[in-house]
């Protein structure tokens, strides 16, 4: 556990989201919520890429200075809300001598394989740790030569890609050290499921698997309520009278549109008790991200989930700059979450064919939009530009939506009663 958060190397307090980005030779900063079994976030692992001409990724050791030029920029808090933030060290940082941004809710370092292969890594480990810093090993493949840090680190993070045999005996001997391990690329059911019976901790990767469930869970009647709201919102004229009458018929969506509309962040000076006057002050986009908290069950205690709804809703609409863009977004994410197929939520939703295509197979003029955002967040560059964008295009759009979408999310969660 990270027992100490050290203060050392603030840092500057200016963050990559306000910064113009090259778009050659500039690191591509990617995150990934690290969480537990049942999906609640422990934390968000971030790291920075450079691109070479053809794609590929350059060497880390040969570019760390464009990764650090990003490290002083960025707000780490911005970027993990209350969470831990889980850091890929550079060797400046690793040697004790470049600037680490300051997480107020906690730092871990993590060690990538080439730093943990150097002659004085335990000496440079030990300091870091006595400085207060938690430590996580990468790339452990279970070899001896790096188990002289296990005895330093706090976390240890495998490749999940691997045979059930290799995988277990690698997890088997970090655990033994006392280590809590993280399973990186666990970014479908299988992977997931075949972590965990490895013996993994923490799972790392999107929040989201790419495809809700073949075999459709029911729904909940708040949730069949809220897919209603959903289609009344997608309709190019909504009917007013209608989105009343469905937020008038359902407890939980009262309460969340009378809390949203009463909360300081709306900035309105009397208070509404009027579901109706609620509706029209609040507004359709506001409606349709307080109508997916509902279905997520966003709540104060985890908003984590809801946050990554709306991150990837909010960077489909920028990318597109619509609000159909908004909805492909925001409907993908719920499936996944919810474990239904896409064909479902489409069908509960009643959205238009361009969204369906888009939802359905990444066709038609919004597709390959949301099929670029699914790459990124799965950190595979190759993938968004096989979707036809930039890495570095998706990937500061995606990083500028992330405080807006916490913004929202944490609005949206309505507290829980004791």
């Amino acid at each position: 556990m990270v027992k100490d958060r050290s203060h050392r190397h603030l840092g500057s307090t200016m963050h990559a989201l306000d910064e113009p980005i090259a778009r050659v030779g500039a690191a591509v900063i990617h995150r990934q919520p690290v969480v537990h079994p049942d999906r609640s976030v422990f934390g968000y692992a971030v790291r920075g890429v450079v691109l070479a001409p053809d794609g590929t990724q350059e060497p880390e050791q040969r570019v760390e200075h464009l990764v650090d030029a990003q490290y002083r920029i960025l707000d780490p808090d911005l970027l993990t809300g209350d969470k831990l933030l889980v850091l890929r060290a550079t060797t400046r940082i690793f040697l004790d001598e470049g600037d680490v941004p300051y997480a107020g809710n906690g730092l871990v370092l993590e060690i990538p394989g080439e730093l943990s292969a150097r002659e004085d890594a335990y000496d440079l480990a030990a300091t870091l740790k006595m400085a207060g810093y938690g430590l996580a090993l990468g790339e452990y493949t279970g070899s001896s030569r790096y188990d002289r840090l296990l005895c330093l680190v706090d976390y240890v993070k495998v490749d999940v890609v691997r045979s059930q045999p290799e995988l277990a005996a690698i997890v088997e001997r970090a655990k033994n050290a006392g280590a809590t391990v993280i399973a990186e690329r666990a970014d479908t059911k299988e992977r997931i499921g075949f972590a965990m019976e490895c013996g993994a901790d923490l799972l790392q990767g999107p929040m989201f698997e790419r495809r809700g469930s073949d075999a459709d869970r029911p729904l909940s009647t708040g949730q069949v309520q809220c897919l209603e709201l959903v289609r009344l919102l997608s309709a190019e004229y909504p009917d007013q009278d209608a989105v009343v009458r469905v937020i008038g018929t359902d407890p939980e969506l009262t309460m969340r549109v009378l809390h949203l509309v009463n909360s300081s962040a709306t900035g309105v000076r009397r208070h509404i008790d009027s579901v109706r006057q609620a509706v029209v002050l609040v507004g359709p986009r506001q409606l349709f991200a307080l109508a997916m908290a509902s279905i997520v069950d966003a709540r104060a205690a985890a908003v984590g989930p809801l946050w990554s709804v709306l991150t990837r809703a909010l960077t489909v609409a920028r990318l597109t700059n619509s609000d159909e863009g908004y909805t492909v977004g925001m409907l993908s994410a719920v499936a996944s979450h919810l474990r239904i197929s896409v064909d479902s939520i489409i069908e509960r939703s009643g959205v238009s064919d361009s969204i369906a295509n888009a939802l359905r197979d990444q066709t038609g003029p919004l597709g390959p939009v949301l099929a670029a955002v699914l790459a990124h967040e799965e950190n595979d560059t190759a993938g968004v530009r096989a979707a036809g964008y930039e890495p570095i295009e998706v990937a500061h759009t995606h990083l500028a939506a992330i405080p807006e979408a916490l913004a929202t999310a944490t609005a949206l969660a309505t507290p829980v009663a004791d």
